[in-house]
């Protein structure tokens, strides 16, 4: 039998907050950096709500820090 991941989406202005990043912070982070996870729209208007998927930031985090720590050895 397979084990089914629940998938946990988390609000975009949460995600702002988790990552500490204004706005204008956020969207440069999501233009310049190419590996960031997509987004999730809940409709099709530009004011639709967006979500992220939690696992999908927890890894592209874990990556960073990778990326980071392979450049400090």
């Amino acid at each position: 039998m397979s084990r089914k991941i629940q998938k946990i989406l988390i609000r975009q202005k949460t995600l702002m907050e988790m990552l500490d990043l204004s706005s204008s912070g956020f969207y440069e982070l999501r233009k310049r950096d190419p590996s960031f996870p997509k987004p999730i729209k809940d409709g099709h208007s530009q004011q639709a709500p967006a979500f992220y998927v939690y696992e999908e930031v927890r890894c592209w985090l874990i990556d960073r820090m990778n990326a980071r720590d392979k450049q400090d050895s």
